[in-house]
């Protein structure tokens, strides 16, 4: 079928929207019409080349729709049903499915990252050309080929454009300070870059409990964004925030302390603002081949914790409904989080906001 999708043919071009052919799903393999989906950094990184990926690509991988066809041996999902797309699909049985990280499957992380479906081929052509999926999903189209593993079937009085950003931002935020770090009540939390995912990581440490959630961001637009989401102080990086976050922690520094940039440089200033015996809990996608500098003898003689948070420690299958359950109850913010909507033709656009630092979330609607 022909569907319109946004093409980026090379790393420093913007998004050029055409007409491309989507062949049917094959088997285990599910036709999705997108609804609605995240202008994520990640997927700029494709385009500043931080990310190396095949061209041409269609990216998006923050995505929801509503299932139209499957292929044969599909059995999770059928015509009708809406998901919520998942950009890291597990396969329930090689080792880290089976040690409770399903995000860290290893089975699937080739074929994603090679750009193709889980048989190692692509559905997508545009002038003889073989176009690849990013993530598996290639969200920034009409419609998609995506793996069945890669569906999540989700409630269906829940819009889908909010059961989009679940895919990716609630689900990398959120799940960083109530899975990875696993933020406790009563506990001090400081959250660097109060973008999508930074603004889910503040309201996830809302959501267990922290006393102190102090914000920290260089656009000053932000920090209003940042107490709506749960934040109980706010901070500019240019006006020397560990001095104040000592002071709001009794000297000591922060029990957690989030990075949700990607930044080597935030990343060392985040380690500055955590505790002896803290964590540092790194959520941002950082540049492929960056490198950060932490001094070792600190982290032995204060104990201070970092791990590395990818997808926010989630099970996709079980956590998309839980975090949608939450939103319903009105314990997450998600309504708020869509900063503004865009047409597909207004993509490029929508990344010269994002990159403004301006908004919290936009989202590409079909």
């Amino acid at each position: 079928m022909k569907i319109r999708a946004a093409l980026l043919l090379a790393a420093h071009q913007p998004f050029v929207i055409d007409e491309v052919e989507l062949d049917d799903p094959r088997a285990g393999e599910v036709l999705v019409k997108i609804a609605a989906s995240g202008v994520c950094h990640s997927d700029y990184h494709l385009i500043s080349g931080a990310t190396n990926h095949p061209m041409p690509v269609i990216a998006g991988h923050e995505g929801a729709g509503v299932v139209q066809s499957v292929g044969s041996g599909v059995t999770r999902v059928k015509p009708g049903d809406h998901v919520s797309l998942n950009w890291a699909p597990d396969c329930g049985h090689c080792f880290y499915c089976l040690h409770g990280k399903p995000n860290l499957c290893e089975t699937y992380v080739g074929p994603i990252w090679a750009g193709t479906m889980l048989d190692g081929t692509t559905r997508l052509r545009w002038k003889d050309q073989t176009v690849y999926h990013f993530s598996g999903l290639a969200t920034f189209a009409e419609y998609a080929v995506v793996p069945q593993e890669s569906c999540v079937v989700i409630r269906q009085d829940v819009p889908l454009k909010v059961a989009a950003l679940v895919g990716c931002a609630v689900s990398t935020g959120v799940g960083a300070a109530l899975y990875t770090a696993q933020v406790k009540a009563g506990e001090s939390a400081v959250i660097f870059g109060c973008g999508g995912v930074g603004l889910n990581i503040i309201q996830g440490a809302a959501l267990c409990g922290a006393e102190k959630i102090i914000a920290v961001d260089t656009n000053p637009t932000k920090m209003e964004i940042a107490r709506q989401f749960g934040a109980t102080h706010t901070l500019l990086s240019s006006d020397d925030p560990i001095q104040h976050i000592r002071a709001l922690t009794n000297g000591r520094g922060a029990d957690h302390s989030f990075e949700a940039v990607g930044l080597p440089a935030l990343q060392e200033l985040a380690f500055e603002a955590v505790r002896p015996g803290g964590t540092l809990t790194l959520a941002g996608l950082s540049a492929m081949g960056s490198g950060t500098n932490l001094p070792g003898a600190v982290i032995t003689r204060q104990e201070k914790v970092i791990k590395g948070s990818y997808y926010g420690t989630v099970n996709a299958s079980r956590d998309f409904p839980l975090l949608l359950d939450l939103y319903v109850a009105g314990k997450l913010k998600l309504d708020e989080l869509i900063s503004q909507e865009y047409t597909l033709d207004q993509i490029n656009h929508a990344y010269d906001v994002m990159l403004s630092g301006t908004t919290a979330r936009g989202v590409i609607v079909f």
